[in-house]
């Protein structure tokens, strides 16, 4: 009986694993990921919105990622931050659990097996930090001012950052 458990515990402990992952860099789903809104023609509100397991780096890295994207999507070169923060709030933290039962009955002879996954709150955690990013930008055409600290080169900053970023993986079709 042994082995045959071996596989099942092998699923469970995967997919109890999957759920706690950071947010990758998506466009929002489920509440996490990336959003922006246009608020004017040169003009972009852009967010990233992470999980307990997201940390503040990544959020905000994944906003000037993102911010960078839109700049160059749209025709400019280099975006200037207008306006930027980041919010951290607490979540009730997770962690996958796996349980495994087994029963009998005192008169009946049988007994019953069973497999549970699911999530509980770490002993001594109970709750986890989740982080949010939002920035408004200004796009702008022509080279960076070599003198605003708030203006980012759109090119400099999808190159520098590209290697840090983790994208979901490729789902079937």
């Amino acid at each position: 009986m042994r082995r045959s458990l071996l596989p099942l515990l092998a699923v469970a402990w995967l997919l109890a694993g999957c759920a706690t992952q950071a947010t990758p860099y998506q466009p929002v789903k489920n509440g996490y990921g990336y959003s922006e809104q246009k608020l004017e023609e040169d003009r972009y509100r852009v967010s990233f919105f992470g999980n307990t397991r997201t940390d503040y780096e990544t959020v905000t890295d994944y906003v000037l990622y993102r911010a960078a994207e839109i700049t160059l999507d749209n025709g400019y070169d280099h975006f200037v931050m207008v306006d930027r923060s980041t919010q951290g709030t607490q979540q009730a933290g997770s962690a996958p659990t796996v349980g495994i039962g087994l029963g009998g009955f005192r008169f009946g002879g049988s007994g019953g097996f069973g497999i549970s996954v699911g999530t509980s709150t770490p002993v001594g955690s109970g709750r986890g930090e989740a982080y949010r990013a939002t920035a408004d930008i200004q796009l702008r055409k022509g080279s960076k001012p070599a003198d605003d600290v708030q203006a980012f080169d759109a090119r400099a900053v999808k190159a520098n950052l590209q290697e840090t970023i983790r994208r979901p993986p490729l789902q079937p079709r």
